[in-house]
């Protein structure tokens, strides 16, 4: 008697918050190189703005949101990423792989950086200028312009090797990893457990912060109290 096969199960991978959150980040930093392009100065602020509105809201939500979201899940030492990288097939868990993770974290910490030039920058002519370009001198105003300009190229070089990873793990792996990130569900193993979601109201308070925190930089960073 043959042995019934089992299929694997769709289960909830992604939060609604992440998968918001990681589409929008696309639009936004496509959004941001059309404008530096075009020399739209006050449309590729206000874009670099909503960029940092969602890094602080992911921050956030890494320590508050559902179980796939919180770096704790995901970020991992350089042992448990080299037992991955020897059975790539074997990964028993949701959300990202220890390798997959440091991809984000390089992602998230290299557009911190990207963001935060932008914000102290001063142009070559000194016509243009960050909010926060006053707390600091010209020549550190004047470094991160070109700073910004050459950690956009390394951005856009992490976002091609980001791509690259995923048609690897789709032609070489099967494993599909936009559908995901769309729908929020892959098909897994019965046995393994499916994403805590996290609480919505606390998305709310996340997002709040990212919102309040970005206004209060683009006030120039008045003191508070």
């Amino acid at each position: 008697m043959d042995t019934p096969t089992v299929q694997p199960a769709k289960l909830t991978v992604w939060d609604l918050p992440t998968r918001l959150f990681h589409w929008m980040l696309v639009g936004l930093i496509g959004f941001s190189w059309w404008t530096a392009e075009q020399g739209q100065d006050d449309l590729h602020f206000y874009s670099g703005y909503g960029v940092l509105t969602l890094l602080i809201f992911r921050l956030l939500w890494g320590f508050f949101g559902s179980s796939t979201a919180r770096f704790s899940s995901f970020v991992r030492g350089p042992q448990a990423i080299a037992d991955y990288m020897g059975k790539m097939k074997s990964w028993p868990g949701v959300g990202h792989t220890p390798l997959g993770a440091l991809s984000v974290i390089a992602l998230l910490g290299l557009l911190f950086v990207q963001v935060g030039t932008g914000l102290v920058q001063t142009d070559d002519d000194g016509l243009v200028e960050g909010p926060l370009a006053s707390l600091v001198s010209y020549d550190v105003s004047d470094a991160a312009h070109d700073l910004h300009e050459v950690t956009f190229n390394l951005l856009l070089a992490l976002i091609a090797l980001h791509i690259a990873a995923i048609i690897f793990y789709r032609v070489a792996l099967g494993k599909k990893l936009v559908g995901p990130m769309v729908t929020g569900k892959a098909k897994l193993g019965s046995s393994t457990e499916a994403m805590r979601p996290g609480k919505g109201w606390m998305a709310i308070l996340c997002l709040l912060a990212g919102i309040a925190v970005t206004r209060w930089i683009i006030a120039g960073a008045p003191p508070l109290g």
